[in-house]
């Protein structure tokens, strides 16, 4: 799988297949060396988990299980819609993301500074 994502945790995305099509929400969790992430209230699975003896009984689960990374569209913060991702660099260094649709910058990852 690819090791990088257009997305990361905390963006606001949009599923676009699957059973949770169409419904929004915010990343919990991303893991770019599986191309997956969590979304926090879709794509719920049921974890059934064994008991442990008398202090840990046996119990039912409901977690969120992962998307392809794929499946999900970031919503530009500005425009409120779903957009794909462009990447611009300034003459600084910096690298940012910016929205194809209204051109809106949705965050800035700085360079490292050199140590002089």
């Amino acid at each position: 799988m690819a090791s990088k994502i257009h997305v990361k945790k905390d963006d606001t995305v949009v599923v676009l297949s699957g059973k949770d099509a169409g419904k929004k929400g915010k990343i919990v969790k991303a893991v770019p060396a599986n191309g997956r992430v969590f979304v926090s209230g879709l794509n719920m699975i049921t974890k059934h988990k064994k008991g442990q003896g008398q202090l840990k009984p046996s119990a039912l689960i409901t977690r969120e299980g992962s998307i392809d990374a794929s499946n999900v569209m970031l919503v530009c913060p500005k425009c409120n819609k779903p957009s794909r991702v462009a990447h611009k660099v300034v003459d600084d260094g910096s690298k940012s993301r910016v929205c194809k649709k209204c051109g809106a910058v949705i965050d800035v990852v700085k360079k490292a500074s050199k140590e002089e």
